[in-house]
């Protein structure tokens, strides 16, 4: 007889769900944290309330999600403060990469993501280096919807967007200044169009193409960045 059992196998799966969840949770708990830093009171918050219906749409419980609040308006006295880093770096074959994360502890996440570069074909670079190459820019996911594609991208060219980019799944990533984010969010749900997640990313200026063996050394690198706790999110200039 085999020493496996069905229900270690959905155990094992159960774990590995759970573990997803949780760095799914703990990401979105740190986005909500950075948002509440600018007030705790999602109608007069914005960036708080997209964080906030973020959240909700991956079913956070809602105690994590008021904790998260309270922990980014200072309310937590036991709890250290979140800051956001962002530290420039290359990976392999001389990506430029910018790597986002939250922290408790600016030295500690620096040090574990500098180790986690330099045994994976990457390094860390000085301030600056590599930012420079890219434009923050609003970007908003937007659903696809009854209206026509047609009715659809009327409706994003009206709001104060640069520009947008269809999805294979029938949503767009609608693409605007910074500080004109707010009101092109508002502007399209007057227009009837479900946004589903509003954010501030890093476009690059430029974009470079790597070899597959080479994407596949970049690839091992990103996913062992994604298991640092700290590390939100990557941008790259990879086409």
């Amino acid at each position: 007889m085999s020493g496996h059992s069905k229900w270690s196998n959905i155990k094992h799966r159960k774990q590995a769900q759970d573990a997803k969840k949780a760095k799914i949770f703990s990401f979105l708990s740190k986005e909500i944290i950075l948002a509440a830093r600018n007030g705790g009171d999602p109608e007069t918050n914005f960036q708080l309330k997209m964080a906030m219906d973020k959240a909700r749409s991956y079913n956070m419980p809602k105690d994590n999600v008021e904790k998260a609040i309270k922990r980014g308006t200072g309310e937590l006295k036991d709890e250290n403060q979140i800051e956001e880093y962002i530290f420039d770096a290359y990976g392999p074959g001389q990506t430029a990469m910018l790597i986002k994360t939250a922290s408790d502890n600016k030295n500690r996440t620096l040090n574990e993501v500098k180790n986690i570069l330099t045994k994976n074909g990457g390094k860390l670079v000085e301030e600056g280096s590599v930012r420079w190459q890219f434009k923050q820019v609003g970007s908003i996911l937007i659903a696809g919807s009854e209206k026509s594609e047609e009715q659809l991208e009327e409706a994003i060219i009206e709001s104060p967007v640069e520009d947008y980019r269809k999805n294979e799944d029938g949503s767009y990533y609608v693409f605007t200044q910074p500080a004109n984010t707010q009101a092109a969010c508002e502007r399209l749900k007057d227009g009837g169009v479900e946004v589903k997640e509003m954010e501030l990313v890093y476009l690059p200026e430029n974009t470079i193409e790597i070899d597959e063996n080479t994407k596949i050394d970049y690839e091992n690198l990103l996913e062992k960045l994604d298991e640092q706790e700290d590390v939100v999110e990557i941008f790259d200039n990879l086409a």
